[in-house]
């Protein structure tokens, strides 16, 4: 759907501005002084090489969450029903998924979300994680659904 993509793809330039990573263009203001954006991660991909699907029907919703996890706390297994993308904002997090893959992340890298495949996130680091999270979804569509 043309408006979740619209909307999901200036929520991703606005975290640019947050972070560091390659690739400025004069399409995110850059050619304004005192303005600065490098564009953190554009893929039509999940971090582990899968490909996200198009969007689906419905009004669409996007939710921003903020997460803290401290030190040696994980979440249990769990999948997104929706595409997501965040931005590690502090500490380290490894994310591990059923079949084994996993991968790790550090304070100001971005993370495009597996959709629908069991993960979960582990902190093994000795600070907190503060992660940003944003879901493109649709009203009343979950977030998150846990493994029973």
């Amino acid at each position: 759907m043309k408006t979740n993509k619209h909307v999901f793809g200036f929520l991703l330039g606005f975290f640019a501005t947050l972070c560091h990573a390659e690739a400025p263009r004069k399409h995110y203001y850059t050619d304004i002084p005192g303005v600065e954006a490098q564009v953190l991660i554009k893929t039509t991909q999940a971090w582990n090489g899968t490909t996200l699907p198009g969007y689906g029907d419905g009004q669409p919703e996007i939710s921003i969450v903020r997460y803290r996890f401290e030190p040696g706390s994980s979440l249990p297994m769990h999948m997104h029903p929706v595409i997501n993308a965040g931005v590690l904002l502090k500490g380290e997090l490894t994310v591990f998924t059923k079949s084994g893959d996993k991968v790790h992340l550090k304070a100001g890298e971005p993370l495009v979300e597996l959709f629908k495949e069991w993960h979960y996130g582990l902190n093994p680091g000795s600070e907190p994680v503060d992660l940003i999270v944003v879901y493109a979804g649709t009203v009343g569509t979950p977030l998150v659904i846990r493994e029973q």
